[in-house]
């Protein structure tokens, strides 16, 4: 079961009173386009009025009212302080439901009102953001429709590898264009099967958002995450969309067609535009959308799991997380394209963050009660194990291990316990804390594609996705997309099952495919904690 946000349902919330008449607008005929004009339904638009300034908006509807042969366009428009000088609406026009959005967002104007918004215009008059038209996009990017899709989608729901494969193949997922796979598998593996994300598509715009806040919202989530999760296909030219305003609107250039990473999408999308609060707050006083590995290289380690190296660079860096993150976005230790400090690291299924949250309760190692000091000299020193959660001790234990002559020298720190844990702590097992693992996004010689879970538990099916997994023609072809099931994946992120494939495929060239892409090419692992989600 998917957890949707309560901004996502207060979007989608019924009206107390709804009138026969909003719902029977067949006596209005309904446009596709604004005649002579590249404008569409899903167009960015300046709309030209009498009153102090012009105001700026997204397409929503374009039709004839009854009783009428003037063309009449409707507009979900920016927030504007001057909108409360005019007539506006949730979308609805002289008691006609005609589309959705916000109380005041909608306006009606003729159409002669409307241009293209200027502030995406170029020198030469074309427009840099959007809508081509339907016919054109048909023929540059397949024959493959893919209409706007208004309102909430919920993430798409699979129990079982069975129904997973029902909707893999051909034209599923995102389709690739002009470089765009760094930002094809980051936004499947965000969105297809998961909401922990989900509060990106319907906060409300605040006063320190930019003016264009509203419109990237609506064409990410209404042109690209809505079709993704009930069509299980995005063409590219909605994609180009959100890449030309990401390229516009943040100082990341080159968005629209050179080789970008993940991160750079993800710092454009959510930091500089979005402005979503950051999901990592360290105790470092900074905070962070992501966390990169830095580790030295341990020889002894061949196979390493990301809670290892996860453990030895929250370690060496001495900074534990303030709180439990909704979602933990994890970068493996590589540099550039081609350098991977190790050649193979398997992706932990679950990750346990318990010892790495600041003043989370803690098990002494030794004998499982309160821990009330942590040792950091201890990291990789016991014989009983070499995690973070071999540096808690109880006050008895500290002494009685640090006994040894090795240990003698160690400086432990006293642990900040909560008041409630100290009283019940002798009558409660202490809670460890997880993270699921959700998705993997993969590199290999400059390509992304991504292993995304397609839903619930150890057990649930995972997919592969590549954006531009085929073409259809060469200069002036297309890319075609790709998600395939995967059944043995479960079984290789199992300890067993990755232990075994990894003694039985000493050269990388002897893994299955799949196999290969996942444990060689990873390049950041995405986490997710259920609990927390939920509050989010």
């Amino acid at each position: 079961m998917y957890n949707i946000p309560l901004t996502v349902l207060e979007f989608n919330a019924p009206r107390r009173e709804i009138c026969f008449e909003e719902i029977n607008n067949s006596n209005y005929q309904q446009l596709s386009e604004i005649p002579g004009t590249k404008l569409t339904i899903g167009s960015l638009v300046e709309v030209s009025d009498s009153g102090p300034s012009d105001f700026y908006g997204v397409i929503r509807w374009i039709g004839i009212p009854p009783n009428s042969t003037n063309i009449m366009v409707g507009i979900e428009v920016e927030d504007d302080p001057n909108l409360r000088n005019l007539s506006t609406s949730d979308g609805t026009y002289n008691g006609v439901r005609l589309f959705k959005c916000r109380e005041g967002g909608a306006i009606f104007v003729p159409s002669n009102k409307c241009a293209s918004d200027h502030r995406f215009v170029d020198t030469e008059g074309s427009c840099l953001v959007g809508t081509i038209s339907p016919d054109v996009n048909g023929i540059k990017f397949g024959h493959v429709d893919c209409p706007s899709v208004l309102g909430a989608v919920p993430p798409l729901g699979v129990q079982n590898v069975d129904e997973l494969e029902e909707i893999c193949g051909k034209f599923k997922g995102i389709q690739g264009h002009h470089n765009s796979c760094y930002l094809d598998a980051t936004l499947f593996s965000m969105f297809t099967f998961t909401s922990v994300f989900d509060s990106i598509l319907y906060r409300r715009p605040d006063p320190q958002d930019i003016s264009h806040y509203r419109a990237v919202q609506n064409v990410l989530r209404d042109e690209i995450v809505n079709p993704l999760r009930k069509n299980v296909f995005v063409r590219a030219d909605r994609v180009m969309k959100l890449r030309k305003f990401l390229d516009q609107l943040s100082s990341v250039s080159g968005l629209t067609s050179e080789e970008k990473d993940p991160e750079e999408f993800l710092n454009s999308l959510l930091s500089q535009i979005m402005k979503v609060e950051p999901f990592l707050k360290l105790s470092s006083g900074q905070d962070s959308y992501f966390y990169q590995l830095f580790v030295e290289k341990d020889e002894r380690l061949t196979f390493p799991t990301v809670q290892q190296l996860f453990e030895q660079s929250f370690h060496s860096s001495d900074i534990k997380l303030k709180e439990v993150p909704s979602c933990l976005i994890i970068q493996m230790p590589r540099f550039g394209k081609s350098y991977k400090m190790y050649p193979r690291i398997l992706p932990s299924q679950f990750l346990d963050i318990t010892d790495i949250i600041e003043d989370s309760p803690r098990q002494c190692t030794v004998c499982g009660k309160l821990a009330e000091y942590e040792c950091r000299e201890c990291f990789g020193c016991l014989q009983a194990g070499s995690g973070l959660d071999y540096t808690a001790f109880c006050q008895k234990c500290l002494n009685t291990v640090h006994m040894h002559a090795k240990r003698a020298n160690h400086k432990s720190k006293k642990l900040s316990v909560p008041r409630d844990f100290k009283v019940m702590a002798d009558h409660m097992i202490l809670p460890r804390l997880y993270m699921d693992l959700f998705a993997v996004v993969c590199i290999e010689t400059s390509h992304y594609v991504a292993f995304v879970k397609a839903g619930s538990g150890p057990d649930a099916p995972w997919c592969f996705f590549d954006s531009m997994a085929d073409r259809k023609g060469e200069k002036n072809g297309y890319n075609i997309p790709e998600m395939i099931s995967v059944r043995e994946l479960p079984k290789w992120l199992s300890d067993e099952g990755a232990r075994h494939i990894n003694e039985r495929s000493v050269k990388d060239k002897d893994l299955p495919e799949h196999a290969k892409r996942l444990f060689c090419d990873a390049y950041m692992c995405m986490y997710q904690s259920t609990d927390v989600m939920m509050y989010h």
